[in-house]
């Protein structure tokens, strides 16, 4: 499972085995761990599930992943594509 970036304690990374899914991220900062379906055509974010996201983990990851949003997508095609 490659991790593209680490910011402010979050980790987030793809599993190698979800070829069939439309494009996402996962993250995880301690005991929270999330995944986010991607739109890259629209530019925005769906939350795909949560396990002990709070509140304001919840916004954090949520800007996190907006801010890097263009570099997330292109990871996961590159990913997808067999280039990393």
């Amino acid at each position: 499972m490659p991790t593209i970036l680490h910011i402010h304690g979050w980790r987030l990374f793809f599993y190698a085995n979800e070829r069939n899914e439309p494009p996402h991220i996962h993250a995880r900062k301690g005991s929270a761990d999330c995944k986010f379906w991607l739109h890259p055509g629209s530019y925005d974010i769906e939350e795909s599930y949560a396990y002990r996201l709070s509140p304001a983990d919840r916004r954090a990851i949520r800007r996190i992943i907006f801010e890097h949003f263009d570099y997330i997508v292109a990871e996961y095609e590159a990913f997808q594509r067999g280039a990393k």
